[in-house]
């Protein structure tokens, strides 16, 4: 038996990895997070299967559905939006399972912030204007946020932001950036990305508003955004020596 979490993905139900709709498919058990993965991923369950959403489940109460699962020999396929790496609060059931020495594994999915940058048909990480992301948030109820990781820090190094769980704090996100960035960087907010209803609004910090989107959204700040005013990259140049396209009499990687 083992407890499979799988990254479900942004939004749309085809945005999942094979191994994640192939586990789904072989669970007679799915617990999936209801409040944001999409109904139609639960189609990949087998016929019969137990399926319970856990969004008004304690963590208590989800680590007993596994456990139930467990005693009787049942693989459970857990469901959380976007990818497990970040606020997904898988850490604190993977600490749980060990405890009880309940078999785990991890499958990823695709992340918000890639889906809203897809959306946006925009490199988050254009040369010359950004080459690092920082994923971050605000604090919030359920997590506040260590002392070093603040939005003014972040906006201290040019990176591109993307602000997740955020959008309710527009105003101040607009306060700490706008000394670092300046008035006119690029501004999106990317609400249910890949979601039949995704909405975006491109904006800069001196014009962009919630305009009634109070959850669910994601918000990318920098430079990059704009996608204009960038080098082209050495990668493709005509005369770059690369491994698979030695250049010169005396390339670097010689075939």
């Amino acid at each position: 038996m083992t407890v499979h979490f799988i990254g479900a993905g942004p939004g749309a139900p085809d945005l999942i990895t094979l191994r994640g709709r192939d586990l789904i498919a072989a669970c007679p058990v799915c617990l999936y997070a209801g409040s944001l993965v999409p109904a139609a991923l639960l189609s990949h369950c087998p016929p019969g299967a137990r399926i319970v959403n856990t969004a008004p489940l304690s963590l208590d109460q989800i680590i007993a559905e596994m456990q139930t699962a467990h005693a009787a020999g049942q693989d459970v396929a857990r469901l959380h939006s976007g990818d497990l790496s970040v606020w997904s609060a898988m850490g604190e059931q993977i600490r749980r399972l060990r405890a009880l020495d309940i078999p785990f594994d991890v499958t990823p999915g695709v992340p918000s912030f890639a889906a809203a940058a897809a959306a946006l048909q925009t490199e988050l990480t254009l040369p010359g204007l950004a080459q690092s992301v920082v994923l971050t948030r605000t604090p919030g109820r359920a997590s506040t946020m260590p002392e070093g990781e603040r939005l003014a820090a972040f906006a201290a190094t040019g990176a591109t932001l993307a602000i997740h769980l955020s959008i309710h704090a527009l105003d101040q996100v607009v306060a700490d950036l706008t000394p670092h960035y300046g008035p006119d960087c690029p501004v999106a907010i990317v609400w249910r990305a890949t979601w039949p209803d995704q909405r975006v609004i491109r904006a800069t910090l001196a014009t962009v508003e919630a305009q009634g989107i109070d959850r669910t959204a994601l918000i990318l700040v920098g430079p990059a955004l704009a996608g204009e005013g960038f080098e082209d990259s050495r990668l493709y140049a005509a005369d770059y020596d690369r491994r698979y396209r030695p250049v010169g009499d005396a390339p670097r990687f010689p075939e």
